[in-house]
């Protein structure tokens, strides 16, 4: 596990993403200008750092997860200059920036994967993953095939329009299957350090890698990724040790030990992350379980010797927004637990407002399902709800249509808003070392169905109890100690703390 950059310890992360945040230019499509223009009001409410989903040249078939050029900001956001003026912001806000990097395949219209499509041996031919033969269809994988002059298939990640990256195969088993030290192996790799080194140089605060387990291929036990993440992380730790590394992996032990400081919780996977937030019975909703996710975080805390920071966050852009499953006192509930958890904790614009999911919306540039988390930033009442001046129907995705939809100022003017208690618990986390990324967890109460979710917070000099309870009845726990946070009417006597329905208590533990 990598030694980590100090302001990681106590960060609050803030998901951006940049087409629906703000629109300084009126064009319908956010922007950069737009976001540094925001980023007070990001401080205000206590995040210290911000994560950007891409912002670089781009067909934009899947929002910009698909990239033709890592180094240059795509013309709709501004310029690169705008994003060296974000950093020059955040950095005198106090704040941190992470940009997304996506290192498993680019658009199909990025220079090098037209190069790699010629016939003739180049610099480029072996910077993806290549058949020998059109006729040879990659087993295991989904690919392109009869797009070029070049005799071979090469393999996809998820959308035909995103060729894969070529970093070898752990286990070659087909002569056109590189080994991970093969020269095409290499350079990819070595093309990728020149992208995160320019980025660095300019101001940027580190990575969250896009798909970070998936780049060596025939990898069964993920060794060679691993492996792979070792070698970038030992360039960072001799030009840029204070660069923040954060996987999307959803293993966490296998991500801290290839040098990612932290790694988040995923969607899919083993995690059981959305038998709290996004399921048919959420446990936040007090019909369900989170049983099977203590039991999974508790295998991971444990593999990673309780060092390895487990990120979980309100959501993204790939998840259903939270207000779809949860409502009123119950998300309130949901950012208790977030915010009294180990790691750092990451808020997607919007959800401090209570953002609903946007229902039956045309998918914009391959959103599909993902688009209606995807809408513009409610600010206010004025014209598409402050988030730009353009048209409506010239907005990048249509508004909630609801006229009751949440807004940042009625928000901020409501001291028992969604917003006013996020910033509050935000306000405590940031005041109590316990809660922060890195005090140490102990589950008392498992939450199984009908039962509270109880768990400890630790530093050698600070012991604080949190109690979170999503069910219809109250429940008193026999303990005692200062109330230092509550929702709903704690009350405690000698007997305990009772917390009540949809309820949460954090008191320092005696």
């Amino acid at each position: 596990m990598a030694k980590r950059p100090e302001w990681l310890d106590n960060a609050v992360f803030y998901e951006i993403y940049p087409q629906s945040f703000a629109d300084s230019n009126g064009d319908g499509t956010g922007d950069l200008p737009g976001i540094t223009e925001k980023l007070s009001y990001i401080r205000e409410l206590g995040c210290t750092a911000v994560w950007l989903n891409p912002c670089f040249e781009s067909p934009f078939l899947d929002a910009g997860y698909d990239i033709s050029d890592y180094c240059r900001i795509a013309p709709r956001y501004g310029t690169n200059e705008d994003m060296y003026e974000l950093f020059r912001r955040a950095h005198e806000l106090g704040m941190h920036v992470l940009l997304d990097l996506v290192p498993g395949h680019t658009s199909w219209e990025h220079p090098w994967f037209r190069e790699s499509m010629k016939a003739e041996e180049n610099e480029y031919t072996h910077r993806y993953v290549w058949t020998d033969s059109v006729w040879t269809e990659p087993q295991g994988y989904a690919s392109l095939r009869g797009i070029s002059q070049r005799d071979g298939s090469c393999v996809v990640n998820f959308f035909t329009h995103q060729p894969a990256l070529n970093y070898g195969f752990f286990q070659p088993e087909q002569p056109w299957q590189q080994s991970m030290d093969s020269p095409g192996a290499i350079a990819t790799r070595e093309a990728m350090k020149d992208i995160m080194r320019f980025w660095l140089s300019k101001g940027c605060d580190g990575f969250r890698a896009d798909m970070a387990g998936s780049l060596v291929k025939n990898d069964p036990d993920s060794e060679g990724t691993i492996a792979l993440w070792q070698d970038i992380r030992s360039f960072l730790d001799e030009e840029f040790p204070d660069a923040a590394l954060i996987s999307e992996w959803g293993e966490p032990d296998k991500s801290l030990a290839g040098g990612f400081h932290m790694d988040f919780l995923l969607h899919f996977g083993p995690s059981h992350y959305n038998d709290l937030f996004r399921c048919e019975k959420p446990f936040f909703s007090g019909k369900g379980s989170a049983a099977e996710f203590v039991k999974k975080y508790r295998e991971n805390y444990d593999r990673t010797d309780g060092k390895g920071l487990i990120c979980i966050p309100s959501g993204n852009h790939d998840m259903d927004r939270l207000a779809r499953s949860l409502h009123g006192d119950s998300l309130k509930l949901a950012f208790a637990f977030l915010l009294s958890m180990p790691g750092a904790p990451y808020i997607y614009y919007g959800d401090e407002i209570g953002m609903r999911y946007v229902e039956n919306i045309p998918s914009v540039e391959g959103g599909y399902g993902r688009t209606g988390s995807r809408s513009p930033m409610q600010w206010d009442r004025t014209a598409n709800a402050g988030f730009s001046s353009a048209p409506a129907e010239k907005l990048y995705i249509p508004l909630d249509p609801d006229p009751d939809r949440p807004t940042v100022s009625g928000q901020m003017a409501d001291p028992h808003s969604l917003y006013s208690e996020v910033r509050r618990l935000i306000a405590l986390r940031h005041a109590t070392p316990a809660l922060q990324s890195t005090g140490k967890i102990e589950f008392i109460c498992d939450g199984s169905e009908g039962q509270p979710l109880v768990y400890t917070r630790s530093t050698a000099s600070q012991k604080i109890l949190v109690i979170i309870n999503p069910t219809d009845r109250s429940f008193k726990y026999r303990a005692s100690g200062d109330i230092i946070y509550s929702l709903g009417k704690v009350t405690s006597d000698r007997d305990g703390i009772e917390v009540p329905a949809v309820g949460a208590a954090f008191c320092n533990a005696e």
